[in-house]
């Protein structure tokens, strides 16, 4: 499918765009990784993709770098957008990051006359933040956005003007909480079980929906391959799970006998949350509890429905939360991250 196909795939050294990297390089794809010029390069150009510095922050620079590619290379042919912050230290990056940085790539490769045969955008759940109060509900593609938090509307500024570009051959997934090798939020979880302790958030009942990364790629892979345009899709693992669900499998796999479990009450998580906002401010370091973070975590209802993008692409999950969390568990212990 892919030979002779050039893709692109911006945040290529993160923990979602390394996996998109390998599977795509196995799936026969020219396969570019977009990085910054402070991204670590070792192991994508091990597993055999070409580097392509990319500043989006500097529209001259992006030109630029744009442009000499063009020249030299021609156009891609897919275009993977899953360069993104999840935290920040001041919350009006996520603006500058998410939606800035996301318009001026493509304005530059438009301006360049690099119009793709398909644009991929890597969205969230998480643009559907206010109207998670239903435990009963599945949003769904039907519902009007209502984020609540600053990194929710920076996806869904972005997703407005994908939306809003004449005859542009987008499609955008909007994947719940990722886990995975390589990501370090749900490693904190880990290596706190490990240490007999796990916190959770509120006393009212959690409903929430993950995706192993592996079938974040399967959703990438066949938005590439169909010939679907201009269409938004929720991806999951099809289930919804108890908020102890995922630490009692962490705790399995680990072999943790007894482990105390602490809920923290919503008003002391809020307390903390912006203790270390404070703090991130000072220090000029990203806190992963942070305002922005405490209204994702108070949320109770994280349901969505995956039955479109099952109907139209064919997306399958094949990793639920047991066999994903068994097999990412397995990674932190080889790699000696535990």
């Amino acid at each position: 499918m892919g030979i002779n196909k050039k893709v692109l795939i911006t945040g290529a050294s993160g923990f979602i765009g390394h996996a998109l990297v390998k599977e795509l390089i196995n799936q026969g794809y020219d396969t570019w990784a977009g990085v910054r010029s402070t991204s670590k390069v070792d192991d994508l150009e091990k597993m055999g993709a070409k580097i392509i510095v990319l500043s989006c922050d500097k529209e001259s620079c992006l030109a630029d770098e744009i442009g000499k590619f063009h020249e030299a290379n021609g156009k891609w042919d897919y275009i993977v957008h899953a360069a993104g912050v999840t935290k920040c230290v001041n919350p009006s990056d996520f603006t500058k990051v998410n939606y800035d940085n996301t318009r001026r790539l493509i304005d530059v490769i438009l301006a360049a006359g690099m119009k793709p045969e398909k644009f991929i955008y890597l969205s969230s759940l998480s643009i559907f933040g206010a109207i998670h109060e239903d435990n009963d509900k599945n949003i769904s593609v039907n519902d009007v956005p209502q984020p609540s938090t600053e990194y929710g509307r920076s996806k869904l500024k972005a997703e407005q003007y994908i939306q809003g570009l004449e005859d542009f051959p987008y499609v955008i997934l909007r994947p719940t909480g990722v886990y995975g090798p390589l990501e370090k939020d749900y490693f904190m979880m880990a290596k706190s079980i490990k240490q007999h302790i796990d916190f959770a958030v509120g006393f009212t009942p959690q409903y929430l929906t993950f995706i192993y990364v592996q079938d974040v790629v399967q959703a990438v892979r066949l938005s590439i391959e169909k010939e679907i345009v201009c269409r938004e899709y929720f991806i999951s693992d099809g289930n919804v799970y108890s908020s102890r669900t995922f630490s009692d499998l962490i705790q399995t796999e680990l072999g943790v006998k007894s482990v105390l479990h602490v809920k923290c009450p919503l008003f002391i998580l809020k307390s903390v949350s912006l203790c270390a906002e404070f703090l991130s401010t000072l220090t000029g370091r990203a806190s992963t509890l942070n305002g922005d973070k405490y209204k994702i975590m108070k949320q109770r209802n994280w349901r969505c429905d995956i039955s479109p993008i099952e109907k139209e692409l064919g997306y399958s999950p094949e990793y639920d939360l047991k066999k994903g969390v068994k097999l990412t568990i397995d990674w932190y212990k080889t790699h000696k991250w535990l």
